[in-house]
């Protein structure tokens, strides 16, 4: 199967009845993302008159990671999905598990990305300009080292606080789409949820610095809904392990409890490689 020669835009702002859609719809593969480590196939889904284009990644596809060992990524995308939509911050495309035409995988939303909107640059000097946060110095050959910033945004904040909530080992700047009508959101959150402490990310412009007021609100309302009996620990437990469900609890205590947000643990590296 090839890539696409051209992927084309879509519309960015997802349709209420979009995760209805993805679960209903008829699958289409067109083709394969060729740069993906697994299987990432695009299609359009088609129901009742209507069509979107999708991603769906079939668990067939998957390669089995040592450190992963219980549950699917396909699973844990569409938990990281149910716990963006319960923050209210709508972070990430809709998302669903579903049978395909290769078996049951993650389907999700396709997002076009605006090419010229910038959240990462490469800049001289050790401390960044205004607007702009500080990720750590990288090698850009010739023995010259820039550093490395990311934009200082309030979408890209509240993207943090959803990765330490996640525990999300893989934040690259590629999994990071800004939109033509002004969101942003985060894709490829196949390793999450981890009971021990895989943060990884490009987004520690703010570690150590107090959390905003409406990020300590969310905070609350996820401790709520992650409750035994809560609605999210409920739409959860299909898709991750109970002790993974306790973590997820006990990462979102932990931040409320400081009130601030995470910094690397100087244990392994904190930066995902490659970082875009």
């Amino acid at each position: 199967m090839s890539a696409p020669e051209r992927i084309p835009p879509r519309s960015v702002t997802p349709p209420p009845d979009a995760a209805e859609l993805l679960v209903r719809g008829e699958l289409t593969v067109r083709g394969r993302i060729r740069e993906a480590s697994n299987a990432a196939l695009y299609c359009t889904v088609s129901h009742d008159g209507r069509e979107a284009a999708c991603i769906y990644k079939p668990v067939a596809g998957e390669r089995p990671l040592w450190d992963f060992p219980d549950g699917t990524l396909a699973q844990r995308e569409v938990a990281a999905y149910e716990v963006s939509e319960a923050t209210g911050w709508g972070l990430v495309p809709p998302t669903v598990l579903r049978d395909g035409p290769y078996g049951e995988g993650m389907c999700q939303l396709w997002v076009e990305a605006a090419p010229e909107a910038e959240l990462l640059a490469l800049v001289d000097g050790e401390e960044p300009e205004p607007g702009w946060k500080a990720i750590g110095f990288a090698e850009v050959g010739e023995g010259r080292t820039a550093l490395l910033v990311h934009a200082d945004d309030e979408r890209l904040r509240r993207l943090a606080v959803l990765d330490a909530v996640l525990n999300n080992a893989d934040r690259k700047g590629g999994h990071l789409l800004p939109t033509g009508e002004g969101r942003l959101y985060g894709i490829d959150h196949g390793v999450t949820f981890n009971v021990e402490n895989k943060l990884r990310t490009l987004l520690w412009g703010w570690a150590g610095e107090p959390l905003t007021r409406e990020a300590v609100d969310v905070l609350e309302g996820l401790r709520k809904d992650l409750a035994e009996s809560g609605p999210l620990a409920a739409r959860l437990q299909p898709l991750i392990t109970g002790a993974e469900i306790d973590a997820t609890r006990a990462r979102v205590g932990a931040l409320l409890g400081s009130g601030k947000h995470p910094e690397p643990s100087g244990e392994w590296p904190a930066i995902p490689w490659p970082p875009v």
